[in-house]
């Protein structure tokens, strides 16, 4: 259907209440509306048809087979699901072998979990150790005994306050003397 505005279309209509006449629009109006009707009934039934020899022939499932390997996501999924369904089948034939193996990774497993406990639990020791070792070695100095301060006499102290201090004197500074350009004195 051809895309036209509103502005189009109004354009149209005035063109066609010219041309053809208000006596004879209704009824052209009336044609038009039957003619696009039976074009859309028509359409409706060559795209049913064409569909329904599609599905007789066989089209349309070269066509989902042709999506199916275009779209590598969904083709590798099926694979996989392929895949994994072959190998539970296998397992459930064999059984009582999926119940050892079972069996043999959980103590492998266990073994190992044991083996990770133990070298952790030695490390946070060594690690623990080392830390007393390091805060003994820090404590030390400080526990160790101090040589007493001397204690000033009270006189001794009594004259270091009292004594004031001498302020810093400074030379007073003297301003450069110019010299006397030559040229000054012949004058």
């Amino acid at each position: 259907m051809p895309n036209l505005s509103w502005m189009e279309m109004l354009v149209v209509g005035i063109v066609a209440l010219i041309v053809i006449g208000p006596k004879d629009l209704p009824g052209m109006f009336r044609q038009v509306g039957q003619f696009v009707g039976k074009a859309k009934g028509m359409a409706r039934e060559f795209s049913s048809a064409m569909n329904a020899a599609a599905d007789e022939s066989g089209i349309n499932e070269i066509n989902k087979t042709i999506k199916a390997a275009a779209n590598p996501k969904k083709f590798g999924v099926d694979k996989i699901r392929e895949a994994s369904q072959g190998a539970v089948k296998s397992t459930l034939k064999a059984g009582g072998e999926t119940e050892a193996l079972k069996t043999k990774l959980s103590a492998e497993r266990t073994a190992t979990a044991e083996k990770l406990n133990k070298a952790m639990a030695k490390a946070a020791e060594d690690r623990i150790a080392a830390e007393k070792a390091d805060a003994t070695a820090k404590a030390a100095p400080e526990t160790a005994p101090k040589a007493a301060p001397k204690k000033a006499t009270p006189k001794k102290a009594a004259a270091k306050k009292a004594a004031p201090k001498k302020a810093a004197t400074k030379a007073p500074v003297k301003a450069p003397v110019k010299a006397k350009s030559p040229a000054k004195d012949a004058k």
